[in-house]
Protein backbone atom coordinates (compact mmCIF):
# COMPACT_ATOMS: atom_id res chain seq x y z
CA UNK A 1 0.00 0.00 0.00
CA UNK A 2 1.45 3.38 -1.15
CA UNK A 3 1.94 6.18 1.92
CA UNK A 4 2.58 8.76 0.03
CA UNK A 5 0.22 10.38 -2.24
CA UNK A 6 1.04 12.30 -5.68
CA UNK A 7 -1.94 14.52 -7.17
CA UNK A 8 -1.91 17.43 -8.30
CA UNK A 9 -4.73 19.66 -8.48
CA UNK A 10 -5.23 22.03 -11.39
CA UNK A 11 -7.50 25.33 -11.64
CA UNK A 12 -9.21 25.23 -8.33
CA UNK A 13 -11.46 27.77 -7.66
CA UNK A 14 -12.90 28.68 -4.29
CA UNK A 15 -14.27 31.97 -3.10
CA UNK A 16 -12.99 34.32 -0.16
CA UNK A 17 -15.13 36.44 1.74
CA UNK A 18 -15.08 39.11 -0.94
CA UNK A 19 -15.87 36.81 -3.75
CA UNK A 20 -12.54 36.98 -5.32
CA UNK A 21 -11.37 34.11 -7.59
CA UNK A 22 -7.97 32.25 -6.50
CA UNK A 23 -6.51 29.57 -8.08
CA UNK A 24 -5.08 26.71 -6.16
CA UNK A 25 -1.20 26.03 -7.03
CA UNK A 26 0.25 22.60 -7.55
CA UNK A 27 0.58 20.71 -4.50
CA UNK A 28 3.40 18.94 -3.81
CA UNK A 29 3.40 15.23 -2.72
CA UNK A 30 3.24 14.25 1.24
CA UNK A 31 3.25 11.65 3.52
CA UNK A 32 -0.45 10.32 4.19
CA UNK A 33 -1.36 10.57 7.94
CA UNK A 34 -3.21 7.61 8.23
CA UNK A 35 -2.87 3.84 7.90
CA UNK A 36 -5.40 1.83 5.26
CA UNK A 37 -7.05 -0.82 5.29
CA UNK A 38 -9.72 -2.79 3.64
CA UNK A 39 -12.59 -3.40 5.69
CA UNK A 40 -14.86 -5.31 2.59
CA UNK A 41 -14.57 -5.64 -1.15
CA UNK A 42 -16.39 -7.54 -3.66
CA UNK A 43 -19.36 -5.11 -2.77
CA UNK A 44 -21.76 -3.40 -5.02
CA UNK A 45 -21.89 0.09 -5.54
CA UNK A 46 -22.17 0.96 -1.84
CA UNK A 47 -23.59 4.23 -1.68
CA UNK A 48 -23.74 5.57 1.64
CA UNK A 49 -22.57 4.79 5.32
CA UNK A 50 -23.62 5.08 8.62
CA UNK A 51 -22.38 3.96 12.02
CA UNK A 52 -23.96 3.22 15.20
CA UNK A 53 -23.00 4.42 18.67
CA UNK A 54 -21.86 0.82 19.63
CA UNK A 55 -19.85 1.05 16.62
CA UNK A 56 -21.48 -1.27 13.55
CA UNK A 57 -21.48 0.23 9.80
CA UNK A 58 -24.62 -0.29 8.20
CA UNK A 59 -24.23 0.44 4.12
CA UNK A 60 -26.59 0.36 1.43
CA UNK A 61 -25.84 -1.16 -1.65
CA UNK A 62 -27.12 0.34 -4.63
CA UNK A 63 -28.56 -2.68 -5.92
CA UNK A 64 -30.78 -3.01 -2.95
CA UNK A 65 -29.24 -4.43 0.42
CA UNK A 66 -28.51 -3.05 3.28
CA UNK A 67 -25.38 -4.98 4.88
CA UNK A 68 -23.54 -4.93 8.77
CA UNK A 69 -19.62 -4.30 9.29
CA UNK A 70 -19.28 -6.06 12.83
CA UNK A 71 -16.01 -5.75 14.61
CA UNK A 72 -14.18 -5.20 10.96
CA UNK A 73 -16.26 -8.45 9.97
CA UNK A 74 -19.08 -8.34 6.99
CA UNK A 75 -22.34 -9.91 8.25
CA UNK A 76 -23.29 -12.59 5.20
CA UNK A 77 -26.49 -11.58 4.96
CA UNK A 78 -28.20 -8.52 4.18
CA UNK A 79 -29.93 -6.92 6.52
CA UNK A 80 -32.72 -6.18 4.22
CA UNK A 81 -32.59 -6.51 0.28
CA UNK A 82 -35.03 -4.62 -1.57
CA UNK A 83 -37.88 -5.85 -4.35
CA UNK A 84 -40.23 -4.50 -6.61
CA UNK A 85 -41.54 -1.37 -6.43
CA UNK A 86 -37.87 -1.13 -5.60
CA UNK A 87 -35.81 -0.45 -8.88
CA UNK A 88 -31.71 0.01 -9.37
CA UNK A 89 -31.31 1.51 -13.10
CA UNK A 90 -28.96 4.13 -14.32
CA UNK A 91 -28.16 6.46 -11.05
CA UNK A 92 -30.80 5.40 -9.48
CA UNK A 93 -31.40 2.38 -6.27
CA UNK A 94 -30.74 2.49 -2.68
CA UNK A 95 -28.81 5.26 -1.86
CA UNK A 96 -28.79 6.75 1.58
CA UNK A 97 -29.10 6.04 5.24
CA UNK A 98 -29.02 7.62 8.43
CA UNK A 99 -29.59 5.65 11.68
CA UNK A 100 -31.86 7.46 14.09
CA UNK A 101 -30.27 9.35 16.93
CA UNK A 102 -32.12 6.96 19.69
CA UNK A 103 -31.27 3.77 17.53
CA UNK A 104 -29.98 1.48 20.05
CA UNK A 105 -33.48 2.03 21.60
CA UNK A 106 -36.04 2.01 18.63
CA UNK A 107 -33.84 0.48 15.98
CA UNK A 108 -35.49 2.70 13.35
CA UNK A 109 -33.25 3.06 9.83
CA UNK A 110 -34.12 5.82 7.29
CA UNK A 111 -33.53 5.08 3.80
CA UNK A 112 -33.85 6.63 0.40
CA UNK A 113 -34.58 4.76 -3.12
CA UNK A 114 -36.04 4.60 -6.36
CA UNK A 115 -38.81 3.12 -7.31
CA UNK A 116 -41.53 2.66 -9.92
CA UNK A 117 -45.03 3.61 -9.95
CA UNK A 118 -47.31 3.34 -13.24
CA UNK A 119 -44.04 3.07 -15.25
CA UNK A 120 -42.73 6.60 -14.05
CA UNK A 121 -39.90 6.70 -11.71
CA UNK A 122 -39.86 8.37 -8.48
CA UNK A 123 -37.95 8.22 -5.18
CA UNK A 124 -39.34 7.67 -1.67
CA UNK A 125 -37.90 8.10 1.89
CA UNK A 126 -39.18 5.41 4.46
CA UNK A 127 -38.04 4.14 7.78
CA UNK A 128 -37.01 0.98 8.58
CA UNK A 129 -37.16 -1.20 11.66
CA UNK A 130 -34.30 -3.53 12.84
CA UNK A 131 -35.09 -7.03 14.82
CA UNK A 132 -32.41 -9.03 15.55
CA UNK A 133 -29.54 -8.05 12.29
CA UNK A 134 -33.26 -8.36 9.56
CA UNK A 135 -35.06 -5.20 9.03
CA UNK A 136 -38.79 -4.44 7.45
CA UNK A 137 -40.67 -1.26 6.61
CA UNK A 138 -42.36 0.70 8.91
CA UNK A 139 -43.75 3.55 6.91
CA UNK A 140 -43.31 5.58 4.14
CA UNK A 141 -42.11 9.26 4.98
CA UNK A 142 -42.18 10.71 1.85
CA UNK A 143 -42.72 9.45 -1.80
CA UNK A 144 -43.63 10.68 -5.35
CA UNK A 145 -39.98 12.56 -5.50
CA UNK A 146 -39.24 13.11 -8.94
CA UNK A 147 -36.73 10.86 -10.08
CA UNK A 148 -35.18 9.21 -13.50
CA UNK A 149 -31.90 7.53 -14.96
CA UNK A 150 -29.74 10.52 -14.14
CA UNK A 151 -30.01 13.19 -10.91
CA UNK A 152 -32.01 11.69 -8.05
CA UNK A 153 -29.86 13.21 -5.47
CA UNK A 154 -30.04 10.91 -2.55
CA UNK A 155 -28.24 11.87 0.28
CA UNK A 156 -30.20 11.68 3.63
CA UNK A 157 -28.63 12.69 7.00
CA UNK A 158 -30.00 13.78 10.39
CA UNK A 159 -28.95 17.40 11.50
CA UNK A 160 -28.09 18.85 14.97
CA UNK A 161 -31.75 19.74 15.02
CA UNK A 162 -32.83 16.36 14.96
CA UNK A 163 -34.77 16.71 11.66
CA UNK A 164 -34.07 14.47 8.78
CA UNK A 165 -32.51 16.19 5.44
CA UNK A 166 -32.90 15.22 1.50
CA UNK A 167 -30.85 15.90 -1.62
CA UNK A 168 -32.88 15.96 -4.79
CA UNK A 169 -31.65 16.08 -7.98
CA UNK A 170 -33.68 18.00 -11.17
CA UNK A 171 -34.64 14.12 -12.47
CA UNK A 172 -33.18 15.43 -15.54
CA UNK A 173 -35.90 18.10 -15.18
CA UNK A 174 -33.74 21.47 -15.05
CA UNK A 175 -37.16 23.60 -14.47
CA UNK A 176 -38.27 21.75 -11.57
CA UNK A 177 -34.94 22.84 -9.68
CA UNK A 178 -36.88 26.57 -9.34
CA UNK A 179 -40.46 24.92 -8.81
CA UNK A 180 -41.41 25.51 -5.50
CA UNK A 181 -44.15 23.24 -5.71
CA UNK A 182 -41.84 20.15 -7.00
CA UNK A 183 -39.73 18.60 -4.32
CA UNK A 184 -37.30 18.14 -7.05
CA UNK A 185 -33.33 19.89 -7.51
CA UNK A 186 -34.08 20.56 -3.40
CA UNK A 187 -32.71 20.02 -0.30
CA UNK A 188 -35.45 18.93 1.55
CA UNK A 189 -36.09 18.82 5.46
CA UNK A 190 -38.85 16.60 7.49
CA UNK A 191 -39.50 15.47 11.00
CA UNK A 192 -38.47 11.94 12.01
CA UNK A 193 -42.17 10.62 11.51
CA UNK A 194 -42.37 12.77 8.45
CA UNK A 195 -44.20 15.86 9.01
CA UNK A 196 -43.20 19.11 8.04
CA UNK A 197 -41.47 20.89 10.89
CA UNK A 198 -43.52 24.51 11.49
CA UNK A 199 -40.01 26.18 10.74
CA UNK A 200 -39.78 25.42 7.19
CA UNK A 201 -39.19 28.63 5.22
CA UNK A 202 -42.18 27.89 2.68
CA UNK A 203 -45.43 27.25 4.58
CA UNK A 204 -46.57 23.34 4.87
CA UNK A 205 -43.75 22.64 2.34
CA UNK A 206 -40.91 20.39 3.34
CA UNK A 207 -38.22 22.39 0.77
CA UNK A 208 -35.46 23.62 2.45
CA UNK A 209 -33.21 25.39 -0.05
CA UNK A 210 -33.74 25.40 -3.82
CA UNK A 211 -32.35 26.02 -7.62
CA UNK A 212 -30.36 22.40 -7.35
CA UNK A 213 -28.81 20.48 -9.56
CA UNK A 214 -27.71 16.89 -8.13
CA UNK A 215 -26.66 17.36 -5.05
CA UNK A 216 -24.92 14.00 -3.13
CA UNK A 217 -23.33 15.36 -0.16
CA UNK A 218 -24.70 16.36 3.45
CA UNK A 219 -22.43 17.44 6.22
CA UNK A 220 -22.50 19.97 9.29
CA UNK A 221 -19.46 21.28 11.11
CA UNK A 222 -18.76 22.55 14.71
CA UNK A 223 -20.92 25.42 14.72
CA UNK A 224 -23.68 23.59 12.40
CA UNK A 225 -23.08 25.10 9.25
CA UNK A 226 -24.81 22.80 6.71
CA UNK A 227 -22.83 22.15 3.93
CA UNK A 228 -23.33 20.16 0.31
CA UNK A 229 -21.93 19.45 -2.35
CA UNK A 230 -23.58 19.50 -5.97
CA UNK A 231 -23.33 18.43 -9.89
CA UNK A 232 -22.32 20.87 -11.99
CA UNK A 233 -23.80 20.36 -15.55
CA UNK A 234 -20.09 20.22 -17.30
CA UNK A 235 -17.73 20.67 -14.67
CA UNK A 236 -18.35 23.52 -12.22
CA UNK A 237 -19.21 21.43 -9.66
CA UNK A 238 -20.06 23.08 -6.42
CA UNK A 239 -19.96 22.87 -2.70
CA UNK A 240 -22.33 24.82 -1.01
CA UNK A 241 -23.44 26.39 2.62
CA UNK A 242 -26.70 25.89 2.55
CA UNK A 243 -28.84 28.35 3.61
CA UNK A 244 -32.55 27.95 4.98
CA UNK A 245 -34.83 29.56 2.13
CA UNK A 246 -31.85 30.21 -0.38
CA UNK A 247 -32.11 29.84 -3.94
CA UNK A 248 -28.44 28.42 -5.59
CA UNK A 249 -29.91 28.84 -9.11
CA UNK A 250 -29.38 25.86 -11.37
CA UNK A 251 -30.54 25.93 -14.17
CA UNK A 252 -30.37 29.70 -14.29
CA UNK A 253 -26.63 29.81 -13.25
CA UNK A 254 -23.91 27.35 -12.03
CA UNK A 255 -20.58 28.01 -10.83
CA UNK A 256 -19.81 31.70 -10.35
CA UNK A 257 -22.09 32.66 -13.03
CA UNK A 258 -24.74 35.74 -12.00
CA UNK A 259 -28.16 36.10 -13.75
CA UNK A 260 -30.40 39.28 -13.43
CA UNK A 261 -33.93 37.31 -12.79
CA UNK A 262 -33.22 36.31 -9.71
CA UNK A 263 -31.06 36.42 -6.17
CA UNK A 264 -28.62 33.52 -5.91
CA UNK A 265 -26.19 32.11 -3.72
CA UNK A 266 -22.75 31.90 -4.59
CA UNK A 267 -21.02 28.32 -4.15
CA UNK A 268 -18.04 28.15 -1.49
CA UNK A 269 -15.80 26.43 -3.80
CA UNK A 270 -16.48 24.99 -7.41
CA UNK A 271 -14.13 23.02 -10.05
CA UNK A 272 -14.15 25.37 -12.80
CA UNK A 273 -13.49 24.03 -16.17
CA UNK A 274 -12.41 20.80 -14.44
CA UNK A 275 -14.79 17.93 -13.14
CA UNK A 276 -15.21 16.70 -9.20
CA UNK A 277 -18.62 14.90 -9.72
CA UNK A 278 -18.55 15.25 -5.83
CA UNK A 279 -20.58 13.12 -3.61
CA UNK A 280 -20.34 12.34 -0.27
CA UNK A 281 -18.63 14.40 2.34
CA UNK A 282 -17.83 14.89 6.15
CA UNK A 283 -16.71 17.54 8.43
CA UNK A 284 -13.91 16.42 10.67
CA UNK A 285 -13.90 17.28 14.41
CA UNK A 286 -10.61 15.45 15.40
CA UNK A 287 -6.59 14.54 14.56
CA UNK A 288 -4.98 15.65 11.85
CA UNK A 289 -7.68 17.04 10.15
CA UNK A 290 -9.54 18.67 12.71
CA UNK A 291 -11.16 21.47 10.72
CA UNK A 292 -11.67 20.05 7.20
CA UNK A 293 -14.61 19.29 5.21
CA UNK A 294 -13.87 16.13 3.40
CA UNK A 295 -15.05 15.61 -0.12
CA UNK A 296 -14.96 12.36 -1.90
CA UNK A 297 -15.09 12.68 -5.93
CA UNK A 298 -16.12 10.24 -8.67
CA UNK A 299 -14.87 11.09 -11.95
CA UNK A 300 -12.23 13.27 -9.91
CA UNK A 301 -11.02 9.90 -8.02
CA UNK A 302 -9.73 11.69 -5.34
CA UNK A 303 -10.19 12.72 -1.92
CA UNK A 304 -10.67 16.51 -1.07
CA UNK A 305 -9.72 18.05 2.00
CA UNK A 306 -11.02 21.97 2.34
CA UNK A 307 -9.12 23.67 5.06
CA UNK A 308 -11.94 26.55 6.29
CA UNK A 309 -11.64 30.31 8.20
CA UNK A 310 -12.93 29.83 12.05
CA UNK A 311 -16.06 30.49 11.33
CA UNK A 312 -16.41 27.86 8.20
CA UNK A 313 -17.06 30.32 5.86
CA UNK A 314 -14.57 30.78 3.40
CA UNK A 315 -12.02 28.42 2.06
CA UNK A 316 -8.31 28.74 2.97
CA UNK A 317 -7.31 25.99 0.64
CA UNK A 318 -7.77 22.70 -0.82
CA UNK A 319 -5.25 19.40 -0.60
CA UNK A 320 -6.24 16.12 -2.72
CA UNK A 321 -5.15 13.05 -1.40
CA UNK A 322 -5.47 9.30 -2.69
CA UNK A 323 -5.88 10.60 -6.34
CA UNK A 324 -6.21 7.82 -8.70
CA UNK A 325 -5.70 4.91 -5.78
CA UNK A 326 -9.02 3.45 -5.87
CA UNK A 327 -10.72 4.94 -8.49
CA UNK A 328 -14.07 6.25 -8.11
CA UNK A 329 -15.06 7.47 -4.51
CA UNK A 330 -18.64 7.68 -3.40
CA UNK A 331 -18.72 8.38 0.35
CA UNK A 332 -16.81 9.64 3.10
CA UNK A 333 -17.71 9.71 7.10
CA UNK A 334 -15.73 9.79 9.93
CA UNK A 335 -16.42 7.33 13.25
CA UNK A 336 -16.24 8.41 16.87
CA UNK A 337 -12.81 6.77 17.16
CA UNK A 338 -11.37 9.48 14.26
CA UNK A 339 -11.09 6.66 11.42
CA UNK A 340 -12.49 7.20 8.42
CA UNK A 341 -14.57 4.97 5.79
CA UNK A 342 -14.52 5.76 2.06
CA UNK A 343 -16.26 3.89 0.11
CA UNK A 344 -15.59 3.45 -4.12
CA UNK A 345 -17.94 3.17 -6.94
CA UNK A 346 -16.27 1.60 -9.43
CA UNK A 347 -18.99 -0.82 -10.60
CA UNK A 348 -21.59 2.09 -11.19
CA UNK A 349 -21.42 1.86 -15.25
CA UNK A 350 -18.52 4.45 -15.41
CA UNK A 351 -15.68 3.15 -13.47
CA UNK A 352 -12.92 0.54 -14.26
CA UNK A 353 -13.44 -2.27 -11.65
CA UNK A 354 -10.76 -4.52 -10.97
CA UNK A 355 -10.94 -8.25 -9.08
CA UNK A 356 -11.57 -6.21 -5.55
CA UNK A 357 -13.77 -3.52 -6.31
CA UNK A 358 -16.05 -2.01 -4.65
CA UNK A 359 -14.64 -1.54 -1.48
CA UNK A 360 -14.80 -0.19 1.87
CA UNK A 361 -11.51 1.50 2.91
CA UNK A 362 -11.16 2.44 6.27
CA UNK A 363 -8.15 5.23 7.03
CA UNK A 364 -6.85 4.83 10.52
CA UNK A 365 -4.79 7.93 12.14
CA UNK A 366 -1.14 7.10 12.69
Amino acid sequence: MKNKISNILHSLIFHNRNKARVKIKSIKSRQFPFEIEIVAEKLYVPWAIDISNDGKLYFTERSGSIRIIENSKLNPEPLITFNFPFISQGEGGLMGIALDPNFLQNHYIYVMHTYSNNNRIYNRVIRLVENNNKASIDRILMDNIPGGQFHNGGRIKIGPDKKLYITTGDAENPALAQNITSTAGKILRIELDGSIPKDNPFVNSPVYSLGHRNPQGLAWNSQNILYSSEHGQSAHDEINIITVGLNYGWPLVQGNEDTSEIITQKPLAHSGEITWAPSGITFVNQGVWEGKLLVATLRGQQLLAISLNEKGTAVKDITSWLGNEYGRLREVIQSKDGSIYITTSNKDGRGNPDISDDRIIRLIPK
